[in-house]
């Protein structure tokens, strides 16, 4: 299909005129790649490469990995969409981004492969939110949003039918197909309210998790570190405990 369609779109759909994003500088490195559009509101087409889509590639982030890999397919009139135009390690903090790198960008030009990346808007709560995945592979039923984010509501408080820590622990290793991270900070015994947010949410609105009587808390990045331990410890004083995946 024609790529001005799918762009236009994909924007029409997802992108609210309030909603703002945090890249344009971090990515200003790279800023002869990017077009005019997305060095303007960071949300959108990052790199116009093609006319003609005909295979699309989704992705959390565009890492180098990620660009190699797709580079490997050796496809041509493709797109890239992605969750973060940026590789993104918490657990690297307090460098946490690292941009695409040139030569890639050049060799995926070459390729006439573009990239888009929505990243508030598919944090704003609704049918395709990182939240709301997260809380339907849980059976979570959400009832009320939280935690404002550059236009968006990432957050959701949500109900739940699990009756322990362990039961939701167990649900979580189950739907993500490995291993989770639990820190007890709370009862065993969970009391039906569970807040979520996806990705590195941990240090968003804290406050309001606590205030919202919810003893347990799920995310994606939970690591215990400098950027992250007041939301930690905020949490545990008050006894929510966070599982993270």
């Amino acid at each position: 299909m024609k790529a001005k369609e799918l762009f236009n779109k994909l924007d029409t759909d997802f992108i609210k005129p309030n909603m703002e994003d945090m890249w344009v500088e971090m990515m200003q490195p790279i800023g002869e790649f990017l077009t005019e559009n997305f060095k303007q509101r960071a949300m959108g087409l990052v790199c116009d490469h093609t006319e003609e889509i005909e295979q699309v590639f989704t992705a959390v982030f565009a890492n180098d990995k990620v660009i190699r890999a797709v580079l490997d397919k050796g496809v041509k009139n493709a797109l890239l969409f992605v969750h973060h135009p940026m590789d993104w390690r918490l657990d690297k903090a307090p460098d946490i981004f690292k941009n695409m790198e040139p030569e890639l960008i050049k060799k995926l030009k070459e390729n006439k492969i573009s990239v888009y990346c929505l990243h508030v808007p598919l944090d704003d709560f609704g049918e395709f939110s990182t939240s709301g995945m997260l809380a339907k592979a849980l059976d979570l039923k959400p009832f009320d949003t939280f935690a404002p984010y550059h236009g968006a509501m990432a957050g959701l408080f949500c109900k739940t039918e699990c009756k322990t820590l362990t039961e939701l622990k167990d649900k979580f290793e189950s739907a993500v197909g490995h291993k989770v991270r639990v820190y007890p900070y709370g009862d065993e015994e969970l009391n039906g309210k569970v807040a979520v947010i996806a990705g590195g949410g941990l240090t968003e609105d804290t406050d309001a998790i606590v205030k919202s009587g919810a003893n347990v808390f799920v995310s994606g990045i939970t690591n215990c570190n400098d950027y992250s331990k007041d939301a930690h410890e905020l949490l545990k004083v008050n006894k929510v405990s966070v599982i993270g995946g």
